[in-house]
């Protein structure tokens, strides 16, 4: 493993075998520090990105520069991160410190000029992500809010809001979450052991074989155990 230590130069096998240790390596952390760091770049979140994204990128491109070094070093950071996010939960007040209140940026229609300072954004940006959500007159807004994460919560007064089923006392279907089963020939068997099935019964509700089942692109499965098959136009075989 001299890759792994600093050389004065490197051959081009041991580049390729720093970076594939390098990716696995930055899998692992990401794993580790959880959906929450990749999802969204909070405050604690965009610091240790910076960290690791630096500490790492150096001895990928020098040959002088070991990875151990860099890899501990990203190991106690990772450590440090879930020691903090264990913290925030625990502790109010730091809770606050890494993710502030949020800040109402608009109430009724009118522009809190304090809170777009604290925000530090300019009124051009708000106008920006008011346009983004189709709302065209400022006056119709409820409610706008500056969340930790940078974003920006818009809701509608609600005579602008789109009426619905409920508000005209219409009977809707109830909500029905479809996932894919199959996918490239292939059935989704943790999916099969989410919903409390397996494959025999897969095979038995679909009329299928293993064989046929490698032969379908995807094929989904609502919440009644409906099966939908969705073909391909171009597999199939006209007479």
């Amino acid at each position: 493993m001299s890759f792994f230590t600093s050389q004065e130069s490197l051959t081009a096998v041991q580049w390729v075998l720093r970076a594939v240790v390098g990716f696995v390596f930055l899998l692992f952390a990401a794993k580790l520090m959880g959906q929450r760091a990749i999802s969204q770049l909070r405050f604690l979140d965009f610091i240790i990105a910076l960290l690791i994204g630096n500490i790492l990128a150096h001895p990928l491109s020098d040959e002088s520069l070991g990875l151990e070094g860099s890899m501990i070093t990203t190991f106690v950071i990772i450590l440090l991160y879930i020691s903090m996010t264990w913290l925030s939960l625990k502790w109010h007040h730091f809770k606050r410190f890494l993710d502030p209140l949020p800040l109402t940026l608009v109430k009724n229609g009118e522009i809190q000029m304090k809170n777009i300072a604290k925000a530090r954004i300019s009124i051009d940006f708000l106008f920006s992500e008011l346009r983004k959500e189709k709302v065209e007159n400022i006056e119709k807004v409820a409610l706008a809010i500056w969340e930790p994460g940078g974003t920006i919560s818009i809701f509608m007064n609600t005579a602008y809001q789109p009426l619905t089923p409920s508000d005209l006392k219409l009977d809707s279907a109830a909500f029905s979450h479809t996932r894919p089963i199959i996918m490239d020939g292939r059935a989704d068997t943790e999916l099969l052991s989410q919903i409390g099935k397996n494959r025999a019964w897969l095979l038995q509700k679909t009329g299928l074989s293993n064989s046929d089942i490698r032969s379908i692109d995807l094929a989904t499965i609502d919440d009644k155990d409906n099966i939908h098959i969705h073909l391909d136009p171009s597999k199939i075989v006209k007479d």
